[in-house]
């Protein structure tokens, strides 16, 4: 299927690395060099490289390029440092995927508990134990009615990197702590697409979300950005001061 292009890939970048062509610390070639080897597009290359960095293979540096991790170091029981772009960059590649799949095996009392989620969040307009707690709650039941295995286990480990790498946590605070009711309403959409059993709506709606999440992340970091100019203004001007009336 072509939807699961990029997992294939994946799966011949990953032997490729366990043969020691790309040993680890090695940079992987760019993504021109990547699409003409597998003959696919650099779409499906960079879908690839998410999907190893989620489970830890590799390692994706901005403006460096792409290294090949060290096993040791991914171990299962320790959450890689990932940033919350990336994160939800990963979420949003197999979360949508999972709620595709989910649209046509969902059943009606995992729908019924979904709506109960739902209330729940609805009545939270925050970030707090009990909103996190239905949300991930959520994400992983429609995870589970996917049916796939493999989706299953990468969503957990997504997960399991929300709520433990502290930097995530904080950026995913700070923005879900004033988007309740938007929140809540995204949510609705998606289980209103898979009460109707259409896949393609589901797909769309579960990356709607996490669209409008990576905007709202972007947001909150260039007010951090602000403010931290603020503070630093602040403080040059109160030492120009000072040094004024010591004049």
């Amino acid at each position: 299927m072509v939807d699961r292009l990029y997992q294939s890939i994946a799966d011949q970048i990953t032997a490729l690395i366990d043969e020691g062509v790309f040993p680890p610390g090695s940079r992987l070639p760019g993504e021109r060099e990547l699409a003409e080897r597998f003959n696919v597009s650099r779409v499906t290359i960079r879908e690839a490289e998410i999907a190893l960095q989620a489970i830890g293979r590799i390692r994706i540096k901005t403006g460096s390029g792409v290294y090949v991790t060290d096993g040791q170091a991914a171990r299962a029981d320790e959450a890689p440092a990932v940033s919350a772009f990336e994160l939800t960059e990963a979420r949003s590649l197999f979360e949508s995927e999972a709620a595709a799949l989910a649209a046509s095996t969902i059943t009606p009392e995992t729908l019924e508990r979904l709506d109960e989620l739902l209330e729940i969040m609805g009545r939270d307009d925050g970030e707090d134990d009990k909103s996190t707690e239905a949300d991930q709650e959520f994400h992983l039941l429609i995870a589970s009615a996917s049916g796939n295995q493999a989706i299953i286990h990468v969503i957990k480990s997504l997960w399991r990197m929300r709520t433990e790498v502290p930097e995530v946590r904080t950026t995913y605070a700070s923005v879900c702590q004033h988007d309740g009711r938007t929140r809540q309403q995204e949510h609705a959409a998606i289980v209103d697409a898979l009460r109707a059993g259409d896949p393609g709506a589901a797909r769309v709606a579960m990356r709607q979300h996490f669209n409008r999440l990576l905007e709202a992340m972007l947001d909150a970091t260039e007010e951090r950005a602000i403010l931290e100019l603020r503070r630093k203004a602040a403080e040059s001007r109160e030492r120009f001061l000072m040094s004024a009336r010591l004049r």
